[in-house]
């Protein structure tokens, strides 16, 4: 299994994180994927890459709920940085109207120079969305190319758009939701195909039943997969295979 969204540089790891990376490999975690979020944090994910190398592998993108007025010497320090390290994606990138919408204009501005970005550099983009899908669809299909591919992180909306995602060449990032009672996109996830999920934590945040409200680590990536082999009727070893394979497929390795 591939976690395509984690976190685990973050403050919340700090005492204990070479034991949450041997409990993510020990339950089948092949590799960690580190969605940038601004760049306070771009020394300790690159410390962590040095640490586990050729399982933690980082992205760089400035997070909209970091946007502020000052979001343009974070672009520039994307734009200088992307040109020195292997990243593998730019993000987590994106809108955000539920924590923040002083910033709007910016945060619009901000999505849009990460897009160019990806498509100079031919990278993938990684979506964070939040009582924005309609507004991030528009800037989307704005740029709607073969270059334009990645995931849509996190993703909690209605079949419809799951669909739209698709279409432009998008993966849904699967994770904790999926177990929630509330979660509803376990309603129809079965109808989307395998072959456009791939599976995530989001780790510290949004752990999974019977873990929500606690810290997410990406051993919990294997009760995400087992939730989904439920909805599709399908064997927890196929569903770490094909979800595996499409993450494979967006970063490249």
């Amino acid at each position: 299994m591939i976690d395509t969204h984690t976190h685990l540089y973050l403050d919340h790891f700090r005492d204990d994180i070479d034991d949450v990376i041997q409990r993510a490999i020990s339950v089948g975690v092949e590799k960690f994927y580190l969605p940038s979020i601004s760049s306070k944090y771009n020394e300790s994910m690159h410390d962590l890459e040095s640490k586990f190398p050729n399982r933690v592998f980082c992205m760089i993108g400035l997070h909209p709920c970091y946007v502020d007025k000052n979001f343009e010497q974070e672009i520039e320090f994307v734009k200088e940085h992307i040109k020195s390290n292997n990243y593998k994606a730019i993000g987590e990138i994106g809108i955000d109207l539920f924590h923040e919408k002083k910033y709007f204009k910016e945060q619009m501005i901000a999505f849009e120079e990460q897009i160019k970005l990806a498509l100079e550099h031919d990278l993938p983009i990684v979506i964070h969305s939040r009582e924005s899908f309609d507004e991030i669809f528009e800037v989307l299909k704005k740029y709607k190319s073969d270059k334009l591919r990645g995931i849509f992180h996190c993703f909690t909306g209605n079949e419809d758009q799951a669909r739209k995602i698709i279409d432009l060449n998008f993966f849904l990032g699967i994770g904790g939701v999926v177990t929630f009672k509330n979660g509803k996109i376990s309603e129809f996830l079965s109808s989307i195909p395998l072959n456009r999920i791939v599976l995530e934590t989001d780790s510290p945040y949004l752990a999974p039943a019977p873990f929500r409200g606690k810290r997410n680590e990406s051993s919990y990536l294997s009760i995400i997969a087992s939730k989904l082999s439920e909805i599709y009727n399908l064997d927890v070893s196929e569903i770490s295979k094909i979800t595996q394979q499409n993450s494979n497929e967006i970063f490249d390795n």
